[in-house]
């Protein structure tokens, strides 16, 4: 028995001693429902950790999803519906399916043909037979950018697209272009549909340009940050306050900000 698998068994029996009689309340308390936004949580943890490449801060996230993960497992466990063993036959099962080039004779190019092949699998398999669209695979709840990106990506595999990149920014002009109208009337309904226009099809543009739109927001989100918190400790260092010091100012220390991160 390897060390993982020893491992893996003491966090299951943690599991069982937290939700069995004489454990915790709480964790006893807990449903599958109840649990998901705590995963959720936690996976958006993992995401930040990564994105941060710290391998400490990856493998403590690791961790916490996982437990999540063998925690909702346990719940229907108990419930008689399945359990771990059976969660990992059907994935297995199904990555086995999907890789007939790695465990059957299939033969394939490059990266593009696996996901074409994906693609063609998965449209034969059980479940697909009880979708009416190809959107009805995507998420509900996930994140805007995220649904976005996914419905766009479904709806291109049906080969409902732009034919190339300067084809989704000449969309992307005219959805400017609308929002423009529709804000200088001071149609504000209007200007919220055209906004989600031009965001659904700066997504497009992302995809067409072999970027994640929420991958490439984060790492803008967190460059942001930096150099502004380091704005902030500049004009402090300084004996100033942020808010009060002129704009062209704090321009100044932006611009000198961004040009010692270029030199580095």
């Amino acid at each position: 028995m390897s060390r993982a698998t020893v491992a893996m068994d003491e966090l299951i029996r943690i599991i069982e001693r937290l939700r069995g009689p004489n454990g915790c309340p709480w964790d006893r308390e807990q449903s599958s429902r109840s649990m998901v936004r705590f995963l959720i949580e936690e996976a958006y943890e993992l995401a930040e950790a990564i994105a941060s490449d710290h391998a400490e801060h990856i493998r403590e996230e690791l961790g916490d999803v996982l437990f999540h993960i063998l925690f909702i497992t346990q719940i229907h466990s108990e419930e008689g519906q399945f359990d771990l063993e059976q969660v990992c036959r059907d994935i297995s099962a199904k990555m086995t399916r999907r890789h007939p080039h790695v465990f059957g004779s299939a033969r394939v190019t490059d990266s593009a043909e696996v996901v074409r092949n994906w693609q063609e699998i998965k449209r034969g398999e059980k479940d697909a037979g009880r979708r009416t669209s190809a959107l009805d695979a995507v998420p509900a709840g996930l994140p805007g950018l995220m649904r976005a990106y996914a419905v766009s990506e479904r709806a291109a595999r049906v080969r409902f697209d732009w034919e190339d990149l300067p084809g989704v920014l000449a969309k992307l002009q005219e959805e400017l272009a609308e929002f423009t109208a529709a804000a200088e009337r001071n149609d504000t309904a209007q200007a919220v549909l055209e906004f989600g226009d031009i965001l659904f099809t700066m997504v497009n543009v992302a995809r067409f340009g072999g970027v994640h739109p929420e991958t490439a927001l984060t790492a803008a989100v967190q460059k942001f940050e930096r150099r502004f918190r380091r704005m902030e400790a500049m004009a402090a260092d300084s004996g100033r306050d942020l808010e009060s010091m002129p704009q062209n100012e704090k321009d100044r220390i932006w611009e000198t900000i961004k040009s010692e991160e270029i030199q580095l």
